[in-house]
């Protein structure tokens, strides 16, 4: 039985609706076997959700940010249910707090005709997102960041008179909590239609308030090699990143097609994949560009160092949204490394000593962010362009497979250790230990030494 219909049989003889978003999907036809449920009761909410819990097996807890509101999850946690009092007296009152018109629809659960009183259906049939009221924005400043996420989600085109709403409460944002504010951005990058969101996000005023760092980079001219400022060439590398999430083989062949779609749809952190952390590492890899610029002889501006503050930045950024600490050493290190591909384009053909120092270095992002390269490279079309990006396809092509490897399996195992040298040779700990070290494990994957012993003959030559 799917959780929609378990819900009517066990809330039966209950005064309860399903509202929201799950009715919105039904009339698009989007809804799976999995959702996320709401119903609004009329009577004991408690009671109820101790009943669906106990039909489900699963969990029943109340949720402490909304007054008298409990959440119910399945036991292998694949759907969930919220349930939550009616407010304002009746149904179309509890409808009229809500915050777009196509959100603002209900179906009876005994049965019977939708309920619609601000036209939801006809808005969507319209592919218009409208807000319920004059107050949407004013009473949660959240939702003028969730207009954004709706309209490119749901491909809806905004209503001026929302649009305009939104614009005015778009600085309250600042005020809301930045773990609401992320789980909206999140959506907003992954989507598929990113890049419009975040368009009618910068045009509303909601990315000032929440990511001004992103603003920051309007106007900031680059060198004669790139064709857009740090801001537009930024939103570009999203764009192209986006579509490396979609289809890495349509951009990087067929050949490691399989194993890089596994790796984006790798679960990361914060509900993300690889993928979506690639997209915020796209969009967080040059913010530093706005601090660093310095005037470049042959026109334009450098930006010396602004990969190393980026990654802080870009660390300052994550924390302030309350991002976990495996996503922000994640994109800190993509966007501390994301140059480096590009500058092994003047030592080709690699050889693979070269390989592996990349590996070492960008390790364990090493296939992370020479994708995360790619889209950068793909949205850099100012001066030479063309032969610039097939400079660095070639490096990339031949990195590829090896960062894939090393990234499914790890490092050779070392031929020797370092309390091997130390009792062999007398190495004493320390950082000619771990230059021996590295010397030994660089010869090793270049094939220049295959046993033991030879490992311990050159370590014997480099002491």
């Amino acid at each position: 039985m799917n959780p929609l219909d378990l819900a009517r049989e066990t809330l039966r003889g209950a005064d309860a609706w399903l509202v929201g978003g799950a009715v919105r999907d039904r009339l698009l036809g989007r809804l799976d076997d999995a959702p996320d449920l709401d119903f609004v009761i009329d009577g004991d909410v408690r009671a109820a959700a101790k009943a669906l819990a106990r039909a489900v097996d699963g969990p029943a807890f109340e949720l402490s940010d909304a007054f008298g509101a409990w959440r119910v999850m399945a036991r292998d946690r694949s759907w969930q249910a919220d349930l939550t009092p009616m407010r304002g007296g009746s149904l179309d009152a509890d409808l009229a707090l809500r915050d777009f018109t196509i959100n603002a629809m209900a179906e009876p659960l005994e049965g019977g005709a939708p309920v619609d009183p601000f036209h939801g259906a006809r808005d969507l049939d319209a592919r218009v997102l409208r807000a319920v009221g004059e107050r949407s924005f004013a009473d949660d400043p959240l939702r003028v960041l969730r207009l954004s996420r709706q309209a490119c989600e749901l491909g809806l085109e905004v209503d001026g008179a929302t649009e305009r709403a939104a614009e005015a409460e778009a600085a309250r944002l600042r005020d809301v909590a930045q773990e609401r504010v992320f789980a909206e951005l999140k959506r907003i990058v992954t989507a598929d239609a990113a890049l419009s969101g975040l368009h009618l996000a910068d045009r509303t005023g909601a990315l000032a308030a929440v990511l001004p760092e992103l603003g920051a980079l309007k106007g900031i001219e680059q060198t004669i090699y790139h064709h857009r400022d740090a801001h537009g060439h930024t939103l570009e590398v999203l764009e192209r990143a986006v579509d490396l999430d979609r289809d890495p083989g349509a951009i990087l062949g067929s050949h490691h097609a399989a194993r890089l779609r596994a790796l984006l749809d790798e679960p990361l952190a914060d509900g993300l994949t690889r993928g979506g952390a690639l997209r915020f590492a796209a969009l967080l890899h040059d913010i530093a560009k706005s601090r660093t610029g310095v005037p470049n002889p042959k026109g334009g501006f450098g930006f010396p160092g602004h990969d190393r503050l980026g990654a802080e930045m870009a660390r300052d950024i994550l924390s302030r949204l309350h991002a976990s600490e495996r996503l922000k050493r994640h994109v800190a290190q993509m966007t501390e490394h994301h140059l480096r591909a590009g500058f092994l384009v003047k030592y080709r053909p690699l050889d693979l000593r070269v390989v592996h120092g990349y590996l070492k270095a960008t390790e364990p992002v090493e296939v992370d962010v020479t994708l995360l390269s790619v889209a950068d490279r793909l949205a850099t079309r100012g001066r030479k362009h063309e032969e610039a990006i097939a400079k660095h396809l070639e490096v990339v092509y031949q990195i590829l497979g090896s960062a894939l490897d090393w990234h499914e399996h790890g490092p050779p195992a070392p031929l020797l250790r370092g309390d091997d040298l130390v009792r062999e040779l007398g190495v004493t700990p320390g950082p000619d230990l771990g230059r021996v070290l590295g010397e030994l494990a660089a010869a090793q994957y270049a094939g220049e030494i295959a046993t033991r012993d030879a490992a311990l003959a050159l370590a014997r030559s480099l002491v």
